[in-house]
């Protein structure tokens, strides 16, 4: 089932999520609703908040593009990156690697909005996944940036918290802009579906 992603400035994308206790036949019909509408939304992450559900749950899918990163480990193990999506992952800590990089990104929570943002190239993130498994995944490039944006999520972070400063100036009018332009097209949805 396709949820409603909620829009910025929404008080559940503040929330520092709970952590997932136990995987129950809600977490996996949540983590099943997240992909698909992720997949909907042709995005390539989305985090539990993102769907009103202040949990540390999230999904990612980068399959689409396997030349995105350069390398990906799972407990230690090089593997194929294709195999191994989507990923959907529970309580997350993550280990940052030194080196940066600035790259676009945009977020389902801000349709229409695309800001550079610097982010550690690498990363190392332990998770639990659906099985109730301990997973480590070492990877970089784009992976490493969507682990990076929705863990983030998970813990009330923005990526627009994540700009500089001089590109959060010029971000308040635009913002002010977007806001209108959501608002309007849910009130266009709302009507279309009294139709």
């Amino acid at each position: 089932m396709v949820r409603k992603i909620v829009r910025y400035p929404e008080p559940v994308l503040r929330a520092k999520c709970r952590p997932v206790a136990a995987v129950t036949p809600e977490i996996r019909t949540l983590a099943a609703d997240m992909l698909e509408t992720m997949r909907a939304a042709n995005g390539v992450g989305l985090a539990a908040p993102q769907v009103a559900v202040d949990v540390q749950l999230a999904v990612i899918d980068v399959s689409h593009n396997p030349d995105c990163i350069s390398f990906m480990k799972i407990n230690g193990e090089k593997v194929d990156m294709p195999q191994h999506m989507p990923i959907v992952f529970t309580n997350p800590q993550l280990e940052l690697g030194s080196d940066k990089a600035i790259a676009e990104e945009g977020c389902l929570s801000f349709p229409r909005l695309l800001r550079d943002v610097r982010r550690s190239k690498q990363i190392k993130v332990t998770y639990t996944n659906l099985e109730g498994q301990t997973v480590t995944v070492e990877t970089d490039g784009l992976l490493a940036r969507a682990f990076q944006h929705e863990i983030d999520h998970l813990n009330g972070i923005l990526f627009i918290d994540r700009l500089n400063a001089v590109a959060k100036v010029s971000l308040k009018r635009k913002l002010e802009r977007l806001m209108q332009e959501w608002e309007e097209d849910d009130e266009d949805s709302l009507s279309a579906g009294e139709k």
